[in-house]
């Protein structure tokens, strides 16, 4: 069972995957791979989260499922290197069992290991409110400064999965579930969405 999240910033995708997680009783992958690269390539976790979900076209040629090529300009070299070890982590993740990942295109890295993808999005308000709740402490933005940001880390994860995926935008039909999460508390939902992964799986076996 390997289950993908795909999400808006601010829709409450992670709290829904790490409250599956304890539902369904298996590991919740998200932050863990950014201190997994940071870790292996030396890397300060704060540029490897930066850079993981930026659009890299511009930094070097990426085909998934197959090798990344590396770059020969100096200044992609990172990047690649980052991009790389991501891939190697999210495939390895795949032959150790039942899993869920948050983001990180793996919907598309794992698709030829038939994982059951989710993809979580909300209207502004909703997403400015759990911003709000949510945010790192000492962050005192403004609600047009939020909606700014929302709207700038929206615009980097669009841009970087069309990248990965060749596709415009997030299409709905490349995902199993989608879910509205506008007003609704995600601890609520969660009993019914393990359930519906459950029968999925249940009904491919």
């Amino acid at each position: 069972m390997i289950v993908t999240i795909s999400r808006e910033f601010g829709s409450g995708g992670r709290e829904l995957g790490k409250r599956l997680s304890d539902v369904l009783e298996i590991p919740c992958y998200d932050k863990e791979i950014i201190q997994m690269i940071a870790e292996k390539q030396g890397f300060d976790e704060q540029y490897v989260s930066h850079v993981s979900e930026k659009n890299l076209q511009a930094a070097y040629p990426l085909t998934i499922g197959r090798r990344f090529t590396m770059a020969p300009h100096p200044v992609a070299k990172q990047a690649v290197a980052i991009a790389v070890e991501q891939q190697k982590i999210i495939e390895n993740f795949a032959k150790q069992g039942d899993y869920i990942i948050i983001g990180r295109c793996a919907d598309v890295i794992l698709k030829d290991d038939s994982p059951f993808n989710i993809f979580v999005y909300a209207d502004m308000d909703t997403k400015l409110k759990r911003c709000m709740e949510r945010g790192p402490k000492g962050e005192d933005l403004s609600s047009t400064e939020l909606e700014r940001k929302i709207r700038e880390v929206d615009r980097e994860r669009t841009k970087h999965r069309e990248f990965y995926t060749g596709a415009k935008g997030n299409i709905r039909s490349n995902y199993h579930l989608c879910i509205n999460t506008s007003d609704i508390e995600i601890k609520k939902i969660v009993p019914v969405v393990a359930e519906y992964i459950k029968i999925w799986f249940q009904i491919r076996s």
